[in-house]
Parts: C-alpha cells; structure tokens; sequence
C-alpha cells in the first residue's frame, strides 16, 4: 500500500458540490488508523488552458484548482463525477484526453451523468453501463449500441467503470475501493462516513412508481380509477372491456395506446407502488401489505418485489426508514 495512486476528478462549471465531493471524501479523506493507500487526488478543470482554473459551482461559490486536463495523462483513474443536467456534448479536448488515457491503461470512471460523457468519448461500444434511472431513456437513444441497465447501482468492466445517480456514487467508489483493497479497507471508510459498506438492490427500488396520468377517453379513465381503488380484486379483461363498453380486442388496444403496457404489467406496477409506499411510511405486517395490494399472500409480494427491485421488502423498509 505504500504505492501512491493518482486520482484525477474532473470538474466542470455548475457541478454539484455534492458530486465533486464523493471521490474527494471516499479516496482523499484521512479516515483514522484505517491503513488506506496513498491517494494523490487532482481535481482537474476542462478548459484546455494551462495555469489555474476557477470553477463555478451550482451553489453560488467557485473553487479554484491548478490542474487542468494535462493531468490526466498522468492519473491511474480518471473520475468524472456528473456531468451537466442538459447533457451538452463535451468538449473535444475532453473526449480526447480521456481516450488517450485509456489507449494508456488509465481506468475511467463515470458516475451518475458522467456515464454519457464516458459513452461519448466511444469506451463503452457494445459493452454495458449504467446511469442515473431518470435520463436512461435518453441515455439508450443517444447511445443505441450500449447496453444500459438502469437498476443496478454500478457496472465494473475493469477498465471503465459506470454509476446510478448521485449517491450511488458512494457506493461505487467504495466499491473501487473494495474490489483492490479487500472488503475491510472499504468497510472501514464506509463506517467512518456512516454508510453502507454495500447497499442491497439496486437502483429500480428508487425509480417513482408513480400512478399514472389517467387517459383523457371518459370510459378509459373511469377503468382505470376503479382499479386502482380495487387493487385487492383480481380483474378478468372480458370483464374489464365490458365495463368499458368495448370489445375485448379493442379495449386491450385502447389500454396499450393509453398506459404503453398491458392490463397485467399496468396492475403489477400499481400494487408494486401501493407496497412501496406502504413500506415507506407505515409498521404494518406484509402480510397485511400484501392482502390490500392484491398479492393475495406475503409469500407472493416477497416474490415480485424482490424479482423488480432485487431487494427484500423487510429490506427495503429497513432503508426508508433506517430500521
């Protein structure tokens, strides 16, 4: 542990202080009688000149450094802690230094919005990412060749490394830290920062399962109020067509056009959000949970639960209310 490893963070103007902080807290930090490896951390400016750089954040105060992106071709990781909310392209001298770097052996590492800036720079070509859930959408339509996986927290590929949204960030820097220096280093930093050493699930438990926009067609939007105020019925679609005055076949063409999903997915998600909510903000039992979300039986919730969000509904209580 004795070899220094050279850091270089990335900074842009109106970054989140809370972004540029994660690495500089996870690898630039003393952090007691934990025996960490000497961390040389820079963060680096993206203006091509040379000298020292002012870079405004967006809390109203700039932080200025004397490194700007020359020194990335000395760095042993390259972190690009976000990136801008209008996922502007970025700038050429970016994409090249980081290319550049790369060719050279340099891990890179995009977290939260940083994976587009990663993806931009063509280091992630039929391999697989992951990126905040909100711009997922917009990540796989700019970036058609990629495989994004919107629900895990982060994706290793040894030289390029990718992140979910803002917190995340934690966990993958931690997770940097334990897969090259063992489990105790990065528990030990984990504890002094008092997080979770590695979160359970991942990012799909937090994407909003949101009840939807109901469908502007009067018999339509009727349907699907009455069956979110009777999510503990099973609902048969010939008698949900003939509810909604139509034809089977046309209903269940009305519904895909409306919800862009079918009857079946549409309801799993509603009771999904109903458990949710449920287990964010109330003690009651799953059981209990699981009878008025339409599960039927806890044994059911457990399943579906865990099979969309990868995570235990005790689990995700635990979380949401620090139980």
């Amino acid at each position: 542990m004795e070899q220094t490893i050279h850091i270089a963070i990335v900074a842009f103007d109106s970054i989140s202080p809370f972004h540029l902080s994660v690495p500089c807290l996870v690898f630039g930090e003393s952090h007691g009688d934990t025996p960490l490896p000497k961390f040389a951390i820079k963060v680096c400016g993206i203006s091509a000149k040379s000298g020292e750089q002012v870079v405004k954040t967006n809390a109203g105060f700039s932080i200025q450094t004397r490194y700007g992106l020359s020194a990335l071709s000395r760095a042993d990781m390259i972190i690009i802690p976000s990136w801008y909310n209008d996922l502007r392209p970025a700038p050429f001298e970016l994409l090249n230094a980081l290319r550049k770097a790369h060719k050279a052996g340099t891990r890179i590492v995009g977290l939260c919005l940083g994976a587009f800036v990663v993806a931009e720079a063509g280091l992630l070509q039929q391999r697989s990412a992951t990126t905040h859930w909100a711009l997922a959408k917009e990540f796989s339509r700019r970036f058609p060749d990629i495989h994004l996986d919107p629900n895990v927290l982060y994706v290793d590929l040894g030289d390029v490394v990718t992140s979910a949204g803002t917190a995340a960030g934690i966990d993958c820097c931690l997770h940097l830290l334990r897969s090259k220096y063992g489990a105790d280093v990065a528990a030990a930093v984990a504890r002094r920062l008092v997080v979770a050493p590695h979160r359970q699930g991942g990012q799909a438990q937090y994407i909003e399962q949101a009840i939807p926009v109901l469908a502007s067609d009067d018999r339509l939007s009727q349907i699907l109020e009455w069956m979110l105020a009777h999510l503990t019925e099973s609902h048969n679609l010939d008698q949900l067509a003939q509810r909604a005055l139509m034809s089977r076949r046309s209903f269940t063409r009305h519904f895909q056009k409306m919800t862009g999903t079918t009857v079946g997915q549409w309801l799993l998600h509603q009771r999904l959000a109903f458990t949710q909510r449920q287990l964010e903000s109330s003690q009651r039992s799953i059981e209990d949970i699981a009878i008025d979300a339409g599960f039927g039986s806890g044994l059911l919730l457990r399943r579906y639960f865990a099979r969309e969000f990868t995570i235990s509904p005790s689990a995700y209580r635990r979380q949401f209310q620090g139980k």
